[in-house]
C-alpha cells in the first residue's frame, strides 16, 4: 500500500500509556508505536527540543519549524513550550498525511493539560483551521507576538512543494515512521529536498539512526552528529541525529548531542548506507524497498554483520 492509498485504508489507531505515562498510539497500518520505550514526551524532550538549543532564539529573532509528521503534535508543544520570554518571531509549517493522531491526543484528557494554555490554543486551531495567526489565539498571550502557523494535510512528498520556494527554517523535525515502515518520507530525493529547506546553520533532528538516511544527509551537504538516550530509553550506539547545514555555529557536543563515532562513522561504509530512492517522488514502501535491495545485492560495500560483528562489544 502506498502513501496515495492511506485514505482508502487508514488501519486502526490504539491508544496507549507511555513509560513516563504520557499518552501515546500505535498504528495498525504502520506496525509501529508513534514513540518508544522512554515515553512520548520524554522522547520529544531529547530528541527534538533539547538539541534544537531553543535558548539561541530570542525576540526579535526569526524562527522557522518545518514538522514532518506531526502525528500527536508532541514535537511542536514541547518546542513552544520551552521558547524563551519573550518569544522569538514564529513561522511554523506542518505536514501530517493523518488527521487523527491530533485528534486523538486532544480528547485526552492528560495530554491536553500538560501544555500550557497557549500552546494547547495552537494545537486546537490546528486540528480545526489548518493553523493560526497571532490574532487567532485567545489572549495574545507570550506565544502569540509574530507568531503564524500552517497545517498541509496529505503526502508530505507533495504537501512540501506547497510550501513557498523562499521559504527555509532553522529546525526540521524529521518524525516519520521508521524507514522500513514508511521508506517514502526517507528517500535520498525526500531528505535532499529537506536539506535545502534548512537555512545556513539550521539544524535537522530525527530519532532515526539509520545509515541510509545519514548518509544521505551526508550527501546533501549537512555535517552528522548523535543524538543522546532520552531518560528511561534504553542505551543503544546511538539514539538518532542532528543534520547541520552549513554556515551557522555547532559546537562538537552540545545538549542532547555528540560527534559521531568510529563506530558509526564506519556504518556509513556498510551495505547499510545504500539509500532509499523515489525518482518519482510517488513510489509506494514495497517499490522502493525492492529497488533498495537490488541494490544492497550488487553493491560492493562491507556487509552490515561483518560491520556488526566487528562491534558487537560496544552496545
Amino acid at each position: 500500500m502506498s502513501l496515495n492509498a492511506f485514505a482508502a485504508d487508514p488501519g486502526k489507531l490504539s491508544a496507549y500509556p507511555t513509560a513516563d505515562g504520557s499518552f501515546s498510539l500505535e498504528s495498525e497500518r504502520f506496525g509501529e508505536a508513534f514513540h518508544n520505550s522512554a515515553g512520548a514526551l520524554n522522547e520529544a524532550l531529547a530528541k527534538f527540543a533539547k538539541p534544537a538549543e531553543l535558548s539561541r532564539f530570542v525576540a526579535g529573532q526569526r524562527l522557522a519549524i518545518l514538522d514532518v509528521c506531526l502525528g500527536l503534535g508532541y514535537n511542536t508543544a514541547v518546542i513552544l513550550t520551552a521558547l524563551a520570554e519573550p518569544p522569538p518571531a514564529l513561522q511554523w509549517w506542518g505536514l501530517e498525511l493523518d488527521r487523527r493522531p491530533l485528534q486523538l491526543a486532544l480528547a485526552d484528557h492528560g495530554f491536553c493539560t500538560q501544555w500550557p494554555q497557549a500552546v494547547l490554543q495552537r494545537l486546537q486551531a490546528i486540528q480545526a483551521s489548518d493553523g493560526w495567526t497571532d490574532e487567532g489565539i485567545n489572549g495574545n498571550s507570550r506565544h502569540d507576538a509574530m507568531s503564524r502557523g500552517t497545517q498541509l494535510w496529505g503526502d508530505a512528498r507533495v504537501m512540501l512543494q506547497h510550501i513557498p520556494a523562499l521559504q527555509s527554517f532553522d529546525l526540521i523535525l524529521q518524525d516519520a515512521f521508521s524507514p522500513q515502515r514508511c521508506p517514502e518520507l526517507w528517500t535520498e530525493e525526500f531528505l535532499s529536498a529537506l536539506a535545502a529547506r534548512l537555512a545556513p546553520g539550521g539544524r535537522l533532528l530525527t530519532y532515526s539512526r539509520s545509515a541510509a538516511v545519514r548518509a544521505s544527509l551526508q550527501r546533501a551537504g549537512l555535517s552528522l552528529y548523535s543524538l543522546l538516550p532520552a531518560p528511561g530509553e534504553r542505551p543503544g550506539w546511538s539514539s538518532g541525529t542532528m543534520a547541520v547545514k552549513p554556515g551557522g555555529l555547532c559546537s562538537e557536543t552540545g545538549p542532547g548531542w555528540r560527534p559521531l563515532s568510529v563506530m558509526e562513522r564506519e556504518h556509513l561504509l556498510t551495505r547499510a548506507a545504500i539509500p532509499f530512492r523515489d525518482p518519482t517522488s510517488t513510489g509506494n514502501a514495497a517499490e522502493i524497498l525492492q529497488r533498495r535491495q537490488v541494490e544492497q545485492n550488487h553493491c560492493a560495500l562491507e556487509a552490515t554483520n561483518a560491520w556488526q560483528r566487528r562491534w558487537k562489544d560496544q552496545g
